[in-house]
């Protein structure tokens, strides 16, 4: 189990120091590179939603669901309709599809497949137009807070929860779904988030400290949530990962759940706050 633990670790630590650099570059660069890397991360979390969905009913072809996601995501880019005539064109294709299934029931196999499909979308849509829509640099800026909060909540949730809820307190936050989650650890991220908002807002000029703290706060708060709706549906498709994708991280709904669920919220604290 040791030597099962340390192989795990060195998987993290290796897709960490290789992957954090590249997407702070495809933050700071936007453009064409940003939409395709964060298009290909929607079409696997796509991917892994419907391996989930599998689990409990028959959803629409796998081709399907990609495509539908590959034109959200072109769509958000070009923006060639608008967002709710595209989700009446995928609900009413997805109708459409079930008339040609025999298996299993209309009403599990769309339940199953459609939330995850436009939640994935709307939210890495919503990632996309914040750093692509955003005037003055300002996509870019809070793009990158949004990354930093959601790091700062994770690693402070985790040294805080182990350290202090681990061996002293130990209040459980959530454990039917996430029986390692403390109020400690809950607390220690939300001050983690806030605190990184603050010193982020303290050196860059552009961005308001009123801005940045009620992001850091919301994301502080938020932070759990995305999580334990993963793990909700992780539970209840009876699989410990979303996918294999990343070495050491699971899926990429596994690793980027909360980023997922707080983008967002971002985005309208950004062009409407």
């Amino acid at each position: 189990m040791g030597k099962l633990l340390s192989v795990n670790l060195l998987h993290r630590v290796v897709v960490a120091l290789a992957g954090i650099p590249l997407l702070l570059w495809l933050i700071m660069i936007g453009g064409v590179w940003f939409f395709c890397f964060f298009s290909l991360l929607a079409l696997l979390a796509v991917f892994e939603f419907h391996r989930l969905a599998r689990h409990k009913a028959h959803p629409p072809a796998l081709w399907i669901v990609l495509l539908i996601t590959l034109l959200f995501q072109v769509n958000f880019y070009l923006h060639f309709a608008e967002v709710w005539e595209l989700l009446l064109a995928v609900v009413l294709a997805l109708l459409v599809t079930e008339l040609f299934l025999k298996e299993g029931s209309p009403l599990l196999n769309l339940g199953a497949i459609l939330p995850g499909l436009l939640y994935v979308n709307l939210s890495f849509g919503s990632l996309l137009r914040l750093r692509l829509e955003a005037a003055g640099g300002k996509g870019e800026i809070m793009v990158f807070l949004m990354f930093f909060c959601v790091w700062a909540a994770d690693i402070f949730a985790y040294f805080g929860g182990s350290t202090l809820g681990g061996k002293y307190i130990h209040r459980k936050l959530f454990e039917r779904l996430s029986p390692h989650k403390t109020w400690e650890g809950f607390l220690f991220g939300l001050a983690g988030s806030v605190f990184t908002s603050m010193i982020y807002g303290f050196y860059i000029p552009q961005l308001p400290l009123t801005t940045a703290l009620v992001t850091g706060l919301l994301i502080g708060l938020a932070s759990p949530a995305g999580d334990l709706i993963e793990s909700m549906l992780k539970r209840d498709a009876g699989v410990k990962d979303s996918s294999g994708l990343i070495p050491g991280h699971g899926g990429v709904l596994d690793r980027f759940d909360t980023i997922m669920f707080v983008s967002p919220f971002i985005y309208f604290i950004t062009f409407y706050l």
